[in-house]
């Protein structure tokens, strides 16, 4: 209802809605600018940055003792490279063809940054896990990510180009035809819409596959019940247990982290604030995570009651999103509230504990406060429970197909909680000519992948950069 209060001529005046038909037949005639068959497109082009230097820049702003363990991760494979590597392809993907509609972006889509969590009912369910890169763009470049990633997994086990292909193509198939069934959804439905991680299994066309999954699945909502591992109780004074190189404390780092923390817990809405306030913060370790996060400060804090029960909060450090230069910044003074807000965008079942904070500049040298931590922007969340999200891993590396198929589902998913489906669905159709060029764009940028990784190779052992091999890490 409008405000009759509010003079006409300072009402805000706002776009007429749209029937789905009229934003499908939009949707159909953004073919005639941007044809689908161009998505296949790839060619690097004469001016294409050095993808050594841009990594060596990315590096400035993380810890400098931990660049050796990503570079060293990075330099396993060309799908390790790749998942290190998401600034590269934001540079790269910005000289692709667009068709116009943008959606929040993963902006790291690659088949490892996909998982299982349990909702906040407890029940297992399956999505999208990393956001540290998400930033609204079009539509197309999550998924010539994952299109990319899913050939350089399955050439890594052993498949034929042909059947690589077949796999972007099979997951771009998905996306199309979930795009089009939620196209007939009401918002509110789509909003809702969640992927059960148990009904997906029963879905698996592998027997064997499905079988494993499924008794993965009921041993691992198990392991948060013991914290997964994490927690050593000694004479009901819980502490956090260490695992070095990968898992340790870093004393000159903790009360950066501490601050950080305090902060997040003083900001909370009051709902929050009442839960948390039952709550003491009583140990810090750091946490060396994933390959394209390494470097980052991340470190996990073990909050306890006055009995010894206790609450789990991870600390990410959020960096600017690498597809910021070429899709826009966020309109945020946090980076940390970027991660969050994008999450609860994309997910349909986020976590209740998710928020930003950061830690307050000490005037010093910003080449010192890189070492120090000082003025850096963080984002707070439940700890992960590892092993029920390494199920989707787990699956990848046994039935890739089928892990393909729930991979391109659960991305159009994601993207049509932001995204316009009549118009995205409208452009896509029955998925035959967008599938198949994302298909060829996959198997070319794979190739460009594998160039890369081989020219990152060539710069370590030309010691311009310095890398340790992750056994050599611990």
């Amino acid at each position: 209802m409008i405000d009759q209060s509010i003079p006409s001529s300072v009402r805000p005046t706002e776009p007429p809605l749209r029937t789905r038909a009229e934003r499908q037949a939009s949707g159909v005639h953004l073919r005639k600018k941007t044809r689908r068959g161009c998505h296949s497109e790839w060619s690097p082009p004469k001016d294409r940055a050095d993808p050594v230097s841009i990594l060596v820049a990315q590096g400035e702003r993380r810890i400098p003792d931990l660049l050796p363990i990503r570079y060293g991760r990075m330099s396993a494979s060309p799908f390790a490279f790749l998942r290190g590597a998401a600034a590269v392809m934001a540079a790269d993907l910005a000289t692709t063809p667009v068709a116009g509609p943008r959606v929040q972006s993963c902006g790291d889509c690659h088949l490892a940054n996909f998982g299982s969590y349990a909702s906040p009912e407890g029940l297992p369910v399956f999505d999208i896990n990393d956001f540290d890169e998400t930033l609204p763009a079009p539509f197309e470049w999550d998924i010539k990510r994952l299109g990319t990633s899913l050939v350089l997994a399955g050439r890594e086990g052993g498949m034929s180009d042909k059947a690589a292909r077949r796999l972007a193509v099979t997951m771009a198939l998905a996306y199309a035809g979930e795009m089009n069934r939620l196209e007939s959804m009401t918002p509110l439905e789509i909003w809702s819409n969640r992927i059960d991680l148990a009904a997906a299994i029963e879905g698996f066309s592998d027997k064997n596959v499905r079988s494993r999954a499924k008794t993965q699945l009921a041993d691992r909502l198990e392991s948060a019940s013991n914290h997964f591992g994490l927690v050593a109780d000694d004479r009901g004074a819980p502490s956090l247990r260490e695992r070095p190189p990968l898992v340790m404390r870093l004393p000159h780092h903790e009360d950066t982290i501490r601050q950080a923390f305090a902060r997040y817990v003083a900001t909370q809405p009051p709902e929050r604030s009442i839960l948390l306030d039952r709550y003491r913060l009583r140990d810090i370790v750091f946490k060396v995570v994933g390959v394209g996060s390494v470097g980052t400060f991340c470190a996990i804090g073990l909050f306890a009651t006055a009995d010894g029960e206790t609450l789990l909060l991870q600390i990410k450090e959020a960096q600017r999103s690498v597809m910021a230069p070429f899709a826009g910044e966020a309109p945020f003074h946090n980076q940390g509230e970027r991660v969050v807000v994008g999450q609860r965008i994309m997910q349909a079942a986020s976590d209740a504990f998710l928020g930003w904070t950061h830690s307050p500049e000490d005037g010093a040298d910003p080449r010192t406060q890189t070492l120090s931590g000082a003025g850096r922007q963080f984002y707070v969340r439940r700890v992960k429970d590892a092993r029920l999200a390494a199920i989707g891993s787990d699956v990848a590396q046994e039935g890739l197909a089928d892990y393909a198929l729930l991979c391109g589902r659960t991305l159009a998913r994601a993207h049509a909680r932001s995204g316009d489906v009549a118009i995205i669905g409208g452009y896509v159709g029955n998925g035959k000519a967008f599938c198949d060029a994302i298909g060829s764009f996959s198997m070319l940028y794979a190739d460009q992948t594998r160039t890369d990784w081989n020219h990152f190779r060539d710069a370590i052992k030309a010691g311009r950069l310095a890398a340790v091999t992750p056994k050599q890490a611990g």
